[in-house]
């Protein structure tokens, strides 16, 4: 049995929101609920009764009607709460009486920015935005789409759109021109909103042209709208605007606006809230398309039960807005939370940056990846030597697997009595289907717990339930429906996309493509994505389990695996080849590379020794900074990478192509 890092005190287990949820529905419905497991057995078994009860802890506003789960044996095709009509925008403003004047957003900039939005400021300024849409004719169901930083105006502006009833789509401003084009050019917006330009790794880098190329071939875009950030902060003179066509600062465009109440589009449940992207490493993005109240739901029981985050705490998760995770933070204005959020590198300060404002602003919740988990730990940081983190109670981890010795990390270098909730799901949900819960222990390694009306389980290849035993892995699925599932893919009229996204593998249950376990204890390890897992010899392996322990070599700062198909020409079989990615000034030898491979021996199995071990300068990463072994793999074996614009850095990709080490 894997002994707890952390066990929640029994005052914590009582004060947590999901323990007075649980108490409340043993009570209402007439059921004995032991543990955790009993109430998400309950959640999965009675989903009618489960999200009605999630409507009404979280107090929804809106009129919720009569049926809660319609067609329930369709996967896709269920239907939730099909007669209830609410305002997403309207459930985020619209909760706080008598407390107008308290922080809604803090913000910190890189470049030392720092601002304050109180809760009057963000409804005055939602209701000037949507004033000025709908003065632009921006109609429901119409599309608004961002090209911004993590800012306080990009809060805004989503709001005031989705107030609306109009769809917001964002991506970060560190996109290149194809790769916008890649996503809005697919979704037809009517406004396009930006800014003149951006701070990172303390660089202002201004945008304007980009902007410019990118409008000119976006025709349908009737108002540009333009957040002086970069001239604001002192990084570049006020923008030369003429170039861009129809464009207007942000001033022009909403203040001429007042900033009375704000006149709410109320739509249907499944109306369409968001559009998000897959990442568009195999081809152009996948255009996903969610509706307002499955994310509103979601986002309430992940946040409020899971996160146990509720009025006066200070929710922090280290995003851009091309990443699902902005979405999810925003939704924290749901629980009564502040929301902090920043822009720029997370290593500014000699990787101290997050951490000052943590300790200056008294964050309850802190959210990042598991790689800044593990550069972290890279530099020997230790936060707790120098912050006191005394209102720090919740640390997230999201993006890829959050290896064991980054579990120890965190107590061992952040703080003690912390809940370390490891959490997964992704875009095609915005949600998790796994994740944290304050009232049970942390296991080393493991995420704890399936979330709360997830049918989530582990199938093999042929389509049956895998035991939950340490060692024993599958497919990741989900064999109920749920309402974050997407309304569906953009341009997709029939849906047949999307079924092949999803439903192809084991017909009428989600397959979510990440290869995983359930543990004797019940937590859940994910070994990394199921594309990339590696079948030397026909026997499977998780990329993750290779990634954990080269990258506690203290040569090591990064890399990467796949597998190369081996002999040339035959498919069938494969070699594992390492990619790493050395400190400066360190060059790979042949002492090296056998203590890189005795130790991957050792910690593992003979069959997760790479073949070859291959020094890198960079390691090619998505713009939301995740590795892309498909990409790699198909340059190693010459074929094309379809969207390098996709890539945050893809001219790492050129030191993988046709190398001499590669061919012997």
């Amino acid at each position: 049995m894997n002994t707890p890092l952390w066990t929640p005190s029994p005052a914590r287990i009582a004060s947590a929101a999901m323990t007075r949820f649980a108490e409340s529905v043993a009570a209402k419905h007439g059921v004995g609920l032991p543990d955790y497991d009993a109430l998400w057995r309950w959640s999965i078994d009675r989903p009618e009764a489960f999200w009605r009860e999630i409507w009404d802890f979280g107090g929804v506003i809106g009129t919720r009607g009569e049926r809660a789960l319609v067609d329930a044996d369709r996967m896709p095709g269920a239907r939730f709460f099909p007669d209830a009509t609410l305002n997403y925008a309207e459930n985020l403003l619209e909760r706080r009486a008598g407390d107008d004047a308290g922080d809604a957003l803090v913000f910190r900039g890189e470049d030392a920015a720092a601002r304050r939005v109180s809760h009057a400021a963000l409804k005055a300024g939602v209701a000037r935005f949507a004033r000025a849409l709908e003065r632009a004719g921006v109609a429901p169901g119409e599309r608004v789409a961002a090209y911004l930083p993590n800012l306080p105006e990009t809060i805004v502006a989503m709001l005031g759109t989705v107030a609306r009833g109009a769809v917001w789509s964002s991506c970060s401003p560190d996109f290149g021109v194809q790769g916008v084009l890649d996503r809005f050019g697919q979704i037809a917006p009517k406004v396009f909103v930006t800014v003149d330009g951006y701070w990172y790794g303390g660089k202002p880098i201004p945008i304007v042209d980009k902007v410019a190329a990118i409008v000119e071939r976006l025709p349908g875009v009737e108002r540009v709208v333009v957040v002086p950030y970069l001239s604001a902060s002192g990084g570049a003179a006020a923008p030369d605007l003429a170039g861009v066509r129809h464009a207007l600062s942000w001033e022009a465009f909403t203040d001429r606006e007042s900033g009375g109440p704000i006149e709410y589009a109320r739509r249907p449940f499944s109306h369409p809230l968001y559009i998000l992207y897959s990442s568009g490493t195999t081809g152009v993005p996948k255009c996903i398309v969610h509706g307002a109240g499955g994310t509103l739901l979601q986002h309430i029981k992940e946040h409020r039960l899971h996160g146990d985050i509720g009025r006066g705490d200070r929710l922090f998760y280290f995003t851009t807005c091309g990443w699902m995770m902005w979405n999810w933070l925003v939704s924290g204005l749901a629980a009564d939370a502040t929301l902090l959020l920043y822009d720029g590198s997370p290593f500014a300060k000699a990787g101290r940056v997050l951490w000052d404002y943590a300790e200056e602003e008294r964050m309850t919740h802190f959210g990042t990846s598991a790689k800044y988990i593990d550069a972290l730990k890279k530099i020997a940081l230790v936060p707790r030597k120098d912050y006191t983190l005394a209102t720090l109670r919740t640390m997230f981890s999201t993006g890829s697997p959050l290896a064991p010795e980054s579990f120890d990390y965190v107590y061992e270098c952040v703080k003690k009595d912390l809940h370390l909730a490891s959490i997964s799901g992704g875009t095609d949900i915005v949600s998790c289907f796994v994740g944290g819960n304050p009232a049970m222990p942390v296991r080393r390694g493991e995420i704890q717990c399936k979330a709360l009306g997830m049918a989530v389980d582990v199938y093999d290849e042929n389509g049956a339930s895998v035991p939950p035993a340490r060692g024993e892995r599958g497919e990741l699925v989900c064999t109920r429906p749920f309402p974050s599932m997407p309304i569906g893919f953009w341009n997709d009229p029939d849906g047949a996309k999307y079924r092949a996204a999803y439903f192809e593998r084991y017909p009428g249950v989600w397959c979510h493509g990440d290869y995983t376990e359930i543990t004797a204890s019940g937590g859940i390890v994910i070994h990394g994505r199921s594309d990339a897992t590696l079948n030397p010899g026909g026997v499977r392996i998780g990329t993750a389990e290779i990634y954990r322990q080269v990258e506690q070599l203290d040569e090591v700062v990064e890399s990467l695996v796949i597998g190369q198909d081996w002999p040339p020409g035959v498919v069938g079989d494969v070699r594992v080849v390492l990619f790493v990615k050395l400190r400066e000034g360190l060059a790979l030898d042949a002492a090296l590379v056998d203590r890189i491979q005795k130790h991957i021996r050792a910690n593992t199995t003979p069959r997760h020794v790479p073949a070859k071990v291959v020094q890198v300068s960079d390691i090619p990463r998505t713009k939301s900074n995740k590795i892309v072994e498909l990409a790699v793999r198909d340059v190693v074996h010459g074929r094309p990478v379809r969207n390098l614009e996709a890539l945050a850095n893809p001219e790492a990709l050129e030191q993988f192509r046709d190398r001499a080490e590669l061919k012997s």
